[in-house]
């Protein structure tokens, strides 16, 4: 990981009209991770969660997962599972701590470790919305635009599985049809589904078929990586189960991700609630080594607490923030790379929304995070992709990685000579030094309006809303298709006409 070539984000030039975007490129976090508990704490929670694993144990309804549980020495009692701390510690070593992550344009692999840090588009959502038609159910055209728009915004590293539900086509083979536009519109990393045997088999079929190469092939070539969400409090389903050895026994990646909303389902303390992350996840990254040993895995949190008035889950809260720093803390105790993600709970693409989710990028990218999950576009819990809000959040996500451009200190950048030549009373506007530099010394926005009030109405008071709309329909209308070798093509058509014929993904 260390020696691999770190290619420099240069700033764009100003473009009258155009779209301002930073080229594609590795983004690394310059500045340590925040610590919100000392080491203490963070070996108590540890402590404590292992504890947990000990004596409470997961209740674990996969007859195969709790097999697999006990030939590495766990004890099963029914369906509960419970684990030796040395067990735990054991299994934990082999987890890799860095990782490459191949997309099917070798130029843009991610590595995922370190101080590096991706992000992921919004995946999963049920619906839709936009300042056009407003919320409602998903069809596959407005799906594959969603997709080439995530090509086409440089900051995003990975398309995140699915960016809504296509609910015009059957449930049963919809995610063949996800996983084709998702091969064919992208050249980037995708993530894939994990729900059941099924549909995680076909995706790693068809990501395979996209290299040129068969799934025994992918064990180690790193591609996908699916998300695993324990059931909270301390439970691991039939179908996550079967999605997680499917992944992991063909060397592919999965983030595990309890749902641990305090005072829901899992304490009201963040103490209480980060000690049943910890747990949860534990239990699924070793059940990955149980697997396959040394299969990449992440460690992904997600606490969050609920409005304790109506039972609603609240994202990008203080809490929130807290909670994914301190994920971060318990993340790194173990040595397995973390994955956060960028939430809010708001309802309308508004002030809101952008500053919950303000809250959520620090978080995640002060907590360490070498995944930033749902990075852009997530609104309304999780429920629905905005294709604004993924317009806004690019600006926010750019900003951030501008923000992470360390501070050139040097002789000519402290411009003494410039001081001089200016002198006092003068202005910068006009000096050499600034005609050199004026076109790439600052960030250049993406929808940002830096107008003055009156210049702004003159130009027709747009909002930052408006200004979304108008940028996610350009970069859709100037999307170009990513080659892709014919055959392939060919492969992948035959392989989803044959899986549609079969029947496609049984309903879990």
């Amino acid at each position: 990981m260390s020696d691999a070539p770190r290619r420099k984000r240069a700033r764009p030039a100003r473009i009258m009209g155009g779209i301002a975007q930073p080229p594609f490129g590795r983004l690394t976090r310059p500045y340590a991770p925040i610590k919100v508990i000392s080491d203490d704490q963070v070996a108590a929670i540890h402590t404590s969660a292992l504890r947990v694993l000990a004596e409470i144990g997961m209740k674990v309804l996969h007859p195969p997962a709790r097999d697999l549980f006990k030939a590495a020495g766990a004890e099963t009692h029914g369906e509960m599972v419970t684990f030796d701390p040395d067990l735990v510690a054991d299994l934990l070593k082999s987890v890799p701590e860095c990782f490459t992550l191949a997309a099917r344009n070798p130029d843009r692999n991610l590595f995922l470790g370190g101080d590096d840090l991706i992000f992921g588009a919004v995946g999963g959502p049920a619906y839709v919305m936009d300042n056009d038609k407003g919320k409602r159910d998903g069809t596959y055209a407005e799906m594959c635009d969603y997709i080439r728009v995530i090509q086409s915004l440089n900051i995003l590293h990975q398309e995140g599985g699915g960016p809504f539900e296509p609910l015009d086509l059957p449930a049963n083979t919809r995610h063949l049809d996800i996983y084709h536009a998702q091969i064919t519109l992208l050249d980037k990393s995708w993530q894939t589904q994990t729900l059941g045997h099924a549909r995680t088999m076909d995706g790693i079929e068809m990501a395979a078929i996209s290299m040129g190469i068969t799934p025994e092939g992918l064990k180690d070539v790193p591609m996908l990586l699916g998300i695993i969400n324990t059931n909270s409090p301390l439970q691991l389903d039939v179908p996550m189960a079967e999605g997680l050895i499917a992944m992991a026994s063909y060397g592919q990646v999965v983030a595990i991700t309890p749902f641990t909303l305090a005072g829901a389902m899992s304490p009201v303390t963040l103490a209480g609630a980060l000690v049943q992350q910890h747990a949860e996840a534990m239990a699924g990254i070793i059940l990955t080594q149980i697997v396959r040993p040394g299969c990449p895995v992440m460690y992904g949190g997600f606490t969050s607490n609920v409005d304790m008035r109506t039972g609603s889950p609240a994202f990008g809260t203080p809490e929130y923030a807290k909670a994914a720093q301190a994920s971060g803390q318990l993340a790194r105790h173990i040595g397995v790379p973390f994955r956060s993600s960028n939430v809010t709970a708001a309802n309308e693409v508004d002030a809101q929304a952008a500053y919950e989710s303000q809250m959520s990028l620090w978080g995640a990218m002060m907590g360490g995070a070498h995944l930033v999950n749902h990075a852009a576009g997530w609104m309304h819990g999780g429920l629905t992709a905005s294709f604004e809000k993924l317009i806004i959040d690019a600006e926010m996500l750019q900003m951030m990685a501008a923000y992470f451009e360390p501070i050139v200190v040097d002789e000519a950048s402290m411009a003494v000579d410039a001081i001089a030549d200016v002198g006092p009373a003068g202005h910068f506007f006009g000096a050499e030094h600034t005609m050199k530099r004026y076109e790439t010394a600052f960030y250049t926005p993406l929808i940002s309006n830096w107008d003055n009030f009156g210049q702004w109405m003159q130009n027709g008071g747009i909002d930052a809303r408006t200004r979304a709309n108008q940028v996610w329909k350009q970069l859709r209308d100037e999307y170009v298709q990513p080659p892709m070798d014919e055959g392939i093509c060919e492969a992948l058509d035959a392989y989803v006409a044959r899986r549609k014929e079969d029947g496609g993904a049984p309903m879990n």
